[in-house]
């Protein structure tokens, strides 16, 4: 078979273009320390690895939340850890208060250490984040959660929405404790009405609960309740009789229109008090009551003064729960991400473990391919150099 110079010449040229572009190839991987540089090099294999590529950016962006989320619940957990210890702390002051042998500027300075406890509080209460904005104050970041209104109470100007983060796929978590959650909405100690008491109480007693123990009888309103002889008479707000305790016993519940109220304790004759639905109180509006009665020297270590201190602890008492509760979820949270975040490490690392068979170069392999790659170039190219200058004129 006769093969043509030109033909010749072109399997020739195409031996050297195609050791040229293995050896390219190679080189390529070598530089990039990638065997796998383009989909043409392996079409299977850049497939996986563009998916877990993709894998990892998601899980990236997941850990970076994370990290938002774990820098804000740690903040807000510690904080109100803080707010927890200080109204324990409250606690305590008020019942040094409230000692008889005190006098009346010993109280003073119990007072007073109470109103910069208050102070304290309000200041952990309208904390602000690193990027300036307030933890406690929902969706509502720019806003001061706290502050005092006309009457001098301190009131909520946040709201209660839950900023949340996603952690992983189809997963949220709440980044946030809302400030009323924390220190606005903690339960009545007495149950679902507040207990006003006289200054005119003579009787040792005070009331251990008043609830709601049927929704569907219950009628909301002010009711007054008044030691008249031996009997214990409710009135309404209108002041119509609701109902009459003859030959009142402390150790049965008075019951009407749905509520059960229990004293602890026998009013004398003329002894009298009034409830106020109230399901919720605020500790600063606990506190400030605490500070109120103690700063008064006529009502400290009276009956009505000490009836008011049994309700004033209990809600004390609750708004510590209240804390210790907001604390929890916020510590559970703070939990839940770590544990979040340590599933996608794990993640992170399979991925990259799988990544890195399928796309990361075996060096020695591709130093000796290379090696065998050069000496077959060279090969070619000698031929090739022979081969193009040969000439039938030479052998005539």
């Amino acid at each position: 078979m006769r093969i043509s110079t030109a033909q010749m010449f072109n399997q020739s040229i195409t031996s050297v273009l195609d050791k040229q572009s293995s050896t390219s190839k190679i080189l390529d991987q070598l530089s990039s320390g990638k065997k796998v540089n383009t989909a043409g090099d392996d079409p299977v294999a850049a497939l996986g690895i563009d998916n877990l590529n993709q894998k990892n950016a998601l899980v990236n962006q997941f850990l970076k939340n994370i990290d938002y989320a774990t820098g804000r619940l740690a903040n807000s957990e510690s904080h109100l850890g803080n707010a927890e210890t200080l109204v324990g702390s409250v606690r305590e002051q008020v019942m040094r208060a409230v000692n008889g042998s005190l006098t009346d500027n010993d109280r003073q300075m119990v007072a007073d250490e109470m109103k910069a406890s208050l102070e304290e509080l309000l200041a952990i209460a309208n904390t602000k984040d690193e990027s300036g904005n307030y933890l406690f104050s929902g969706f509502s970041t720019d806003t001061m959660p706290f502050a005092f209104d006309a009457a001098g109470q301190i009131v909520y100007g946040g709201d209660n929405g839950s900023r949340e983060t996603v952690v992983a796929s189809g997963v949220t978590l709440a980044t946030n404790v809302p400030g009323d959650t924390a220190f606005m909405n903690a339960a009545n100690g007495m149950g679902d009405y507040s207990v006003n008491y006289l200054p005119s109480q003579v009787g040792g007693f005070k009331v251990d609960s008043a609830k709601i123990v049927n929704p569907a009888l219950h009628i909301p309103d002010t009711y007054s309740f008044t030691m008249v002889g031996a009997d214990l008479e409710v009135r309404d707000s209108s002041n119509v009789l609701v109902t009459t305790e003859v030959g009142f016993d402390p150790v049965n519940p008075v019951s009407f229109n749905g509520i059960e109220v229990k004293l602890d304790g026998l009013p004398v004759a003329g002894d009298s008090f009034s409830i106020t639905e109230q399901p919720t109180v605020s500790i600063f509006d606990t506190i400030s009551s605490a500070i109120s009665l103690i700063e008064d020297p006529n009502r400290t270590n009276t009956p009505e003064g000490m009836a008011q201190l049994a309700q004033i602890l209990n809600n004390v008492d609750s708004g510590i729960k209240q804390i210790s509760s907001a604390r929890g979820m916020a510590g559970n949270n703070l939990k839940s991400v770590e544990s979040y975040s340590s599933t996608h490490d794990d993640e992170k690392l399979i991925n990259s473990s799988a990544l890195s068979m399928l796309e990361d170069l075996d060096y020695a392999s591709a130093i000796t391919e290379f090696e065998k790659q050069q000496l077959a170039l060279n090969a070619v190219s000698s031929v090739f150099s022979k081969v193009g200058s040969t000439s039938l004129f030479d052998y005539i």
